[in-house]
This record gives C-alpha cells, sequence and structure tokens, in this order.
C-alpha cells in the first residue's frame, strides 16, 4: 500500500524554513504488542515558548482502524514496553520538574499510570521477565556526593567545588562529567515495587541485557578486564541467574560485541560484534554461541560483505538500531543492515546461511518488533521526503499499511525540490554513490550556487532519509549534492577501511571526483560553489579548504581540526589513535600532523565560518578555535559561531532555536559568497590542490 498525501496545486506550496522545526513532530520509539493488535509509540514535539521538548505515547490498532493519543502532558514518556500477556504497559517518565525519569505501569486499556520506582539516576533500559513479574533495569546511581549536595538547598546553589578522576573516560558527550558510579542491573517487583541489585563493581557496567525464555537466567555484556577504559573493545558475554548469584563468562572470540538475545529453546545466544578489537572498519556480524559455553561461536553473516548497522543518517529523529530477532521456531534471525543509502531489515537461516531480504524499501528501517506469533511486524520507516512513520507488514503476505500520518499537513504543504540518485566512477574505478537535490522552482536553463555536504562518522552514511538541513539550503536556491565517499559504511569493508590510517586521501579524492561530475551539470555555476560538514564532515571541509580554492565559500562544523590536540581532548580520549596508525601523539606525531587540516591552512583563501558547540565532547571546541584562529592570522574572510551549552549532536538534538540560529547562520554565509555574481573567475577555479 503506498503511503497516502495530501496533494495541493504546485503554486500554492512553498519551500521549507528553519521555523518548520518547532512544527515537526518525531516519532521515539515503537513497540508492537504480543497479540499484535496495537502498536504503541512515542511522539515527540517541540514547545516554542520554553524551547522544551516533550514526548508522549499513542496507539495505533494494526488493521489500519485508528490512532489515538495514550497519555497526556507537559513530560517525556519514553520507553514503552508491553507486559507479555499484553495487558500493561512499563515506560519511562519524567513527570516531575527536576528529576529523574522513572518507571511507571498502566493498564494497556489506560487508566491512571502508577509509579514503580523511586531511583536516584538514570534508567538506560528496561524489560520484562517472561513471567510478567519483574522488570530488569539498566541503572547508574548518582554519586552519594551529588544525592548529598541536592538535598541541601545552600550546597545545591554553590553547586559543585571540584571533580576528581582517575580514570580515563571521563567526560561523555551529551551526558557532561561523568560520574563515578557505574551501570549495573537492577530488578523490581511489579506487584510491590521492591528493588533488587543484581550486580555491582566500581570498575565496568552491564548492559544489552535480556532474559532467558524460561525467565530462570539473564545474559548481558560487560567489560571486565583491570582496567577496562585502556581495553574498551575488549567485551565478553555474561549469563547469571534472574535471581542473582555467580556470573559465568560465555566464551567468545575478543572484541567488541552487544545485544545477545537467547534462541527460544534457550541452548543458543545470538548476538552482534566485529571479529577483532580495535578495527572500527570492520564489519559489524551476527554471530551465534551455545547458551552453555560447550561450543565455539559462530558469525552466520561473514560469508556475506554487510555490516549490521542502523547508520543512514538524518537530522530530525529516527528508528533505533534493534537486537536481533530469532524465529519462533529457531531456524532464522531477523536484523538491520545499512547498505546503499538505505537500511533494511534482513532475515538470515541460522545453520544453513541463507540470506534474503525482509524489507527493502528506499529509506530506513528503524525499531522493528514482531507480535508472539510473528505473524506480524512493525517498522519505524523514514524516507528522503517523509522524517518517519510506523507501518505494518504481514509476515505471511508481505502486504504492508501506514499506521501513523505525522506531519502530514506540514508536509503537504511543502514543495521540497527533487532529488536525483547518481551512481559514479572514481578516478580509480571504484564504485561511488552520491544524490543531487535542485531547489523548489528549479530551471535546469538557469544558472545555481552549489553546495557540497560532507557527512560525519566516517563510518556513517547518507541517503534515503530526510534531512531538513539539505531542503533548507536547497529552498535558499541552492543546488545541494552529497555522496557517501570511501570511509563510511553500507558499501562493504574495502569500501570503508579504504581511508583507515589515511584520512584525506581517497576519501579528498572521491570528493573532488563527486564534485567534478556535478561541475559540469549546464545548471551549476562553477563560480559559486560552496562546501560544508559537520564533525568528519568538518574535517573534510577544512581539508578541502587547505588543499583546493575551488570553492567560494565554507561552512565547517564541530569539525576536527589538529589530531595531535584532538588525542585526550575528546571523550573518546586515547582511543582517537586508533583510526590514525593506532600510535600515541610521543610515538607517531608527524604522521598526526600530516594528517591534520590545521597544518595546511595557511594555503587556505575560501571564507569560511566556523561553527562549534561549547560543550560539544567528542570534539573539543579547541578544535574549531584552531582553524578560526589560523584563517584569521591569514586574513581569510572568516566568523566564529559558539552555540552555548550545546553538545556534538546540535544539528539533530539541540534547542531548537540554537538549531534555527545555525541553519540561517550558514545559509547567511553562503548568501554572501555565493549569491553576487563574480566579474571573473574564482581563483583556481578548476580542480587542483593548493601548493603546500
Amino acid at each position: 500500500m503506498m503511503e497516502e498525501t495530501m496533494t495541493r496545486p504546485k503554486q500554492s506550496l512553498r519551500p521549507i524554513t528553519a521555523q518548520d522545526l518547532y512544527a515537526l513532530q518525531l516519532l521515539t520509539d515503537t513497540r508492537l504488542s504480543p497479540d499484535g493488535s496495537q502498536v504503541v509509540y512515542g511522539v515527540q514535539r517541540v514547545d516554542k515558548k520554553t524551547e522544551k521538548k516533550y514526548a508522549n505515547l499513542w496507539m495505533a490498532h494494526t488493521d489500519g482502524s485508528g490512532e489515538r493519543q495514550f497519555t497526556q502532558g507537559d513530560q517525556t514518556d519514553a520507553m514503552p514496553r508491553w507486559s507479555p500477556d499484553g495487558r500493561m504497559l512499563a515506560f519511562l517518565s519524567s513527570r516531575k520538574e527536576g528529576e529523574s525519569a522513572q518507571v511507571y505501569v498502566i493498564n494497556a486499556d489506560g487508566g491512571e499510570a502508577r509509579r514503580l520506582t523511586d531511583l536516584k539516576g538514570d534508567i538506560s533500559s528496561l524489560t520484562w521477565s517472561p513471567d510478567g513479574r519483574s522488570l530488569l533495569l539498566e541503572f547508574t546511581q548518582k554519586d552519594q556526593e551529588v544525592i548529598d549536595r541536592e538535598a541541601d538547598d545552600k550546597k545545591k546553589k554553590l553547586g559543585v567545588v571540584s571533580r576528581h578522576y582517575t580514570r580515563l573516560f571521563y567526560r561523555g558527550d551529551g551526558q557532561g562529567w561523568l560520574g563515578h558510579e557505574r551501570t549495573h542491573l537492577w530488578v523490581v517487583d511489579v506487584a510491590k515495587g521492591r528493588m533488587k541489585q543484581l550486580t555491582s563493581g566500581k570498575v565496568y557496567d552491564e548492559y544489552n541485557a535480556s532474559w532467558s525464555p524460561d525467565g530462570k537466567s539473564i545474559v548481558f555484556c560487560s567489560n571486565r578486564r583491570e582496567d577496562p577504559d585502556l581495553e574498551p573493545d575488549l567485551i565478553d558475554l555474561y549469563v547469571m541467574p534472574a535471581a542473582g548469584g555467580a556470573v559465568k563468562l560465555v566464551k567468545t572470540p575478543p572484541g567488541p560485541k552487544g545485544m545477545p538475545v537467547f534462541s527460544p529453546d534457550g541452548s543458543r545466544i545470538c548476538y552482534v560484534g566485529a571479529r577483532d578489537p580495535n578495527e572500527w572498519w570492520q564489519n559489524i556480524e551476527l554471530w551465534v554461541v551455545p547458551a552453555d559455553g560447550k561450543g565455539d561461536a559462530r558469525s552466520v553473516t561473514r560469508p556475506y560483505d554487510i555490516s549490521l548497522t542502523c547508520s543512514t543518517l538524518n537530522d530530525v529523529g529516527g528508528g533505533l538500531q534493534m537486537p536481533p530477532v530469532w524465529s519462533t521456531d529457531g531456524k532464522v534471525l531477523y536484523f538491520q543492515i545499512s547498505e546503499h543509502g538505505s537500511t533494511r531489515v534482513m532475515g538470515i537461516a541460522v545453520d544453513e546461511g541463507t540470506l534474503y531480504t525482509v524489507i527493502d524499501t528506499p529509506g530506513s528501517v528503524g525499531t522493528f518488533t514482531v507480535d508472539d506469533r510473528q505473524r506480524m511486524m512493525t517498522y519505524f520507516l523514514g524516507t528522503m521526503t517523509d522524517p518517519g512513520q510506523i507501518w505494518v507488514r504481514d509476515m505471511d503476505t508481505g502486504d504492508v499499511r501506514q499506521l501513523t500520518h505525522l506531519n502530514r499537513v506540514l508536509l503537504s504543504q511543502l514543495d521540497l525540490g527533487k532529488v536525483e540518485e547518481v551512481w559514479f566512477k572514481a578516478r580509480d574505478g571504484h564504485d561511488l554513490q552520491g544524490w543531487i537535490m535542485t531547489p523548489p522552482g528549479f530551471d535546469p536553463k538557469k544558472k545555481y550556487p552549489s553546495i557540497l555536504e560532507i557527512h560525519g562518522g566516517p563510518q556513517d552514511q547518507y541517503g534515503n532519509l530526510f534531512m531538513h538541513e539539505f531542503y533548507f539550503l536547497a529552498a535558499g536556491g541552492y543546488v545541494v549534492y552529497f555522496s557517501n565517499p570511501r570511509g563510511g559504511t553500507g558499501y562493504g569493508e574495502e569500501h570503508e577501511k579504504a581511508i583507515w590510517g589515511r584520512w584525506g586521501t581517497v576519501d579528498f579524492d572521491d570528493l573532488m571526483d563527486w564534485t567534478d561530475l556535478v561541475e559540469k551539470k549546464p545548471y551549476i555555476d562553477r563560480r559559486r560553489m560552496g562546501v560544508t560538514g559537520g564533525s568528519y564532515g568538518g574535517y573534510m571541509t577544512n581539508w578541502i579548504i587547505g588543499h583546493t580554492h575551488r570553492f567560494a565559500g565554507a561552512a565547517t562544523q564541530r569539525s576536527v581540526s589538529n589530531l595531535i590536540s584532538m588525542w585526550g581532548t575528546s571523550d573518546l580520549n586515547w582511543v582517537f589513535q586508533l583510526p590514525h596508525g593506532g600510535k600515541t601523539p610521543q610515538q607517531s606525531i608527524d604522521v598526526l600532523w600530516d594528517r591534520s587540516p590545521v597544518k595546511y591552512l595557511g594555503n587556505a583563501t575560501t571564507p569560511t565560518m566556523v561553527l562549534h558547540n561549547e560543550m560539544d565532547f567528542r570534539c573539543a571546541i579547541e578544535q574549531g578555535q584552531q582553524v578560526f584562529t589560523a584563517l584569521k592570522v591569514n586574513s581569510v574572510p572568516s566568523e566564529f559561531v559558539v552555540f552555548p551549552e550545546e553538545p556534538h549532536g546540535l544539528s539533530r538534538v539541540g534547542r531548537t532555536d540554537r538549531r534555527i540560529d545555525r541553519l540561517n547562520s550558514i545559509r547567511r554565509w553562503m548568501d554572501t559568497y555565493l549569491k553576487p555574481v563574480a566579474t571573473k573567475p574564482v581563483k583556481g577555479a578548476e580542480t587542483r590542490k593548493a601548493s603546500k
């Protein structure tokens, strides 16, 4: 069934605006009831007056008969989970100002929610036991020092006096300065609210926990080395009694792993992980291991060059990476992969190894769940022209139906322009994929300014998913073009490994080859080409302006500029050396400096806006400061835009007024340097590297 749309005469449509971010309603989760009759999901909205974001739960019938709001109020209701019998829902809610989200339970038919917990800290996961009597929580308690300070009005007003750390990882982007308590497993009795802590430890965490089918055991992931921060990829699987007690190591190859799930008969455990530690370019594979430890773990996706990721980028929210799902007979596993600009759901016969596609709609399939009989699957689907809806699929017939229609009125008012998918050859014959977005009212006989967008990661991909930023720039009269150069996901290990230890090499070549292709379009004004990108995309923007003068304007966002100072200042800390040769600056300062864009900014002449977020702990603000300083010292037109309080992900999750200011700043800068028609060609408009 095709998605329903409201059609309006073309002349009555309008371009998208930055302010439309206030109007967008975004899906936050989706879960199918055990009997397959209903799906519960979260819808996030923004209060324009307060700039606060709220989310409530909604219900929709899978037969398409309607949807209704299930919870009300100015709070954030999240992580809805059906009880095994489908009669109750558990969820997290922040119903008291300034208080951590707590677990609530509510009758699935409606009524008043009952608060189940009173915990001081953060709950990151909740899962019903198979008998419906308990909930398994992953909980990080606040430090006692913080609890004491918040209980004392005078101390609370004065705030933190000092922070003391001995661990390597002491900050988290979007989290801030980390506490000393670790994430551990707790169980709460649903009827009485009694809490029991199952695991403890001062230097390690437990996460991705799930129940065995009989409810007697729990499997989880943990790094239990003496100092996990020195060996972060050495993660293991453990099984423990659900009532508490000794944990048992499940033998698996060393390396990163997560999302373990028992098979329906409890005899096997599947999980996702790479082959080796510290090799981020490797595919994330699907593994199966005997639950009793009496056999070796085996990758069932190794024969296929695919990676179990949900890495298609957007800026308006998307579905989650889900744990693999066993078929009821234990013969098939369902899972997501990101490939060629989309995220799909696949199935594989565990023993035979036969791989097949379940959902391959051009777009990104996020959260997906099945009913108890696996007759039905509901899933988040975002596309190039829709931020995301919930769909249902009949697993027997393959028929699909759209259940939600969020943003239907808004989208029906907009002229988004058109997007063309392009496959092309790099200079060495490598196959690459890109997209060209033309503005509303596009006339192929006219000449347009253009903007090259470069994705972050680099282990991510652009593709068939809504990007408000791209449409906003196109609405300003720009041709916006984006691609997936080597280094990203979605095109196999060779594609992803190509820049491991060598950023700024074939990725730069791929981007310039893509720009060459677009530049030759008859509607492109080669004198008015701009470039922008964030994070690794900011790194490449910095690299580009130091190696070519072909662009008339640039905006580098939350960028990486100096690999030497990046070491130790990022929340990734020392592990940021891994993609760049694996050695510390003390061992390889020349290598890191050669791959640092700031080294080449003395060659830059491109007018550049530098945007950075004050609380960016992934790429510390000093990275942007170095770019701005280098450009100003060399008299390159520059502007430094700083967003207070915002983390690395401002463009996706930041305060809406700041997101709007960011968008308007970028477009203003591009308008300044790309809109006026030059009287003579921009210096070095041909493709070439600047002198070093």
